[in-house]
């Protein structure tokens, strides 16, 4: 259980497919405009994830080595398709906005890389933890970066006005602006790893000085006794 919420966290923050490993940023930057596409894309990509997993954990003991990646296409292929016909039913606007992106969720390079270093290899429950964390990883970064860049680009907040023309800086809903932003969230997350690993260092050093003090006051007696 332990090692399934572990999965779980990794690709939350630790492993986040965005800002730690650095793949599918493609999509990821060019829909991010408005707050709506960036969850609308986050929570496609992670059913199509979390149930390509499941599908190629559940059949990995028959599928052939020498064809795996056609096969992993083809269930990849089969569940973005669904989303795009659930979208264009229910929420057309949604599907209308994220355009060519939305199929394209079958090259992505996270997905792929998921069903072919993870989802091959482990069990049903471990997938579904990994592709989770996986997804709401993705999401929440498509989102933070959503805001941001909604916000100071359009001067809106989920297509309600916030701030005037007069506030709004046009280059954040420009293309460099979603590189310029998550070039930032990058830099803070390394930051943030970095002083996360100094932290412990320092921990396991004073507490391999104190034991090492408490080794060296136990055999004092001993030495004056002698």
């Amino acid at each position: 259980m332990e090692n399934n919420l572990s999965t779980f966290s990794n690709g939350i923050v630790k492993e986040n497919p965005l800002l730690v490993l650095s793949i599918g940023l493609c999509s990821a930057l060019a829909v991010t405009t408005n707050v709506f596409n960036g969850f609308g894309m986050g929570a496609s990509m992670t059913f199509v994830l979390v149930m390509s997993e499941l599908i190629i954990s559940l059949f990995r003991k028959l599928i052939p080595d020498d064809i795996r990646l056609p096969i992993f296409i083809v269930v990849i292929a089969t569940f973005t398709t669904i989303v795009q016909m659930v979208l264009q039913a229910y929420v057309p606007a949604l599907s209308d906005s994220l355009g060519v992106f939305l199929p394209l969720i079958v090259v992505n390079c996270i997905i792929m890389g998921r069903s072919e270093a993870f989802a091959s290899k482990n069990s049903p429950l471990a997938v579904i933890m990994d592709g989770i964390g996986m997804g709401l990883g993705y999401t929440w970064v498509l989102v933070a970066i959503s805001i941001i860049r909604e916000l100071l680009g359009n001067g809106t907040f989920f297509g309600l006005r916030v701030l005037t023309d007069d506030y709004t800086i046009g280059f954040f809903a420009r293309a460099p602006g979603g590189f310029f932003v998550f070039g930032v969230l990058s830099g803070i997350m390394v930051y943030i790893d970095k002083k996360q690993k100094a932290q412990a260092k320092a921990k396991a050093a004073a507490q391999k000085a104190a034991q090492a003090q408490a080794a060296a006051a136990a055999k004092a007696p001993e030495g004056g006794t002698q």
